[in-house]
């Protein structure tokens, strides 16, 4: 029997999944033997061929014929793919997830489009919040500033205008870094 012809992926017993992975299959007599899901079509190849090695398959059927034992076959496949049940339960708790996040969507899509009075109460809230923060923000540099200068004149040996207990010298440690852009009032939150 001539050897079979190589599938779209170009190897023998590859086939390429809708998900963009590969899997390697092999026929043992009627049975179709799945030999796992693989990244790339080269390792599903290489899956293959060791399974045509220990079938005792002809040189003509493997897809690499720089192998030349059932050993080296075997040490260049990857291991294929497991899917184990905690697999299926990550993957069931994330589907489970999207559909609650799905339907949050969508309700509050539908409470904007029913209460537009309290959007816009919403978006006045998270403006006056913005503008409140730079505006603190704003006074804390401020604040530091005049306390590094009073902090270099006195180092300098000149005098300053605040006195010894006055608080104001803790101002010189006010943290003021600010890694947030001009719209983003620092707190994660997006509003749209």
């Amino acid at each position: 029997m001539p050897p079979r012809r190589r599938g779209a992926s170009g190897f023998h017993g590859v086939r390429e999944r809708p998900n963009g992975w590969y899997s390697a299959e092999i026929r043992a007599g009627d049975v179709r033997l799945g030999l796992g899901t693989f990244r790339s079509a080269r390792e599903a190849a290489r899956a293959y061929d060791a399974a045509a090695w220990r079938l005792d398959r002809p040189r003509s059927q493997m897809n690499f014929w720089d192998v030349f034992t059932r050993e080296e076959a075997q040490r260049l496949a990857p291991p294929p793919r497991l899917i184990t049940d905690m697999d299926r339960a990550d993957h069931a708790r994330r589907q489970r997830r999207l559909l609650v996040a799905e339907e949050d969507e969508r309700a509050m899509a539908e409470w904007r489009r029913r209460h537009p009075e309290d959007v816009d109460a919403e978006h006045a809230y998270w403006a006056e919040r913005t503008a409140r923060r730079r505006s603190e923000r704003a006074d804390r540099r401020q604040r530091k500033a005049v306390a590094n200068e009073q902090c270099d004149i006195v180092s300098a040996g000149g005098r300053s205008f605040f006195t010894s207990d006055d608080e104001r010298w803790d101002d010189d440690w006010l943290s003021t870094s600010d890694d947030t852009d001009e719209d983003d009032d620092g707190d994660g939150s997006d509003l749209e």
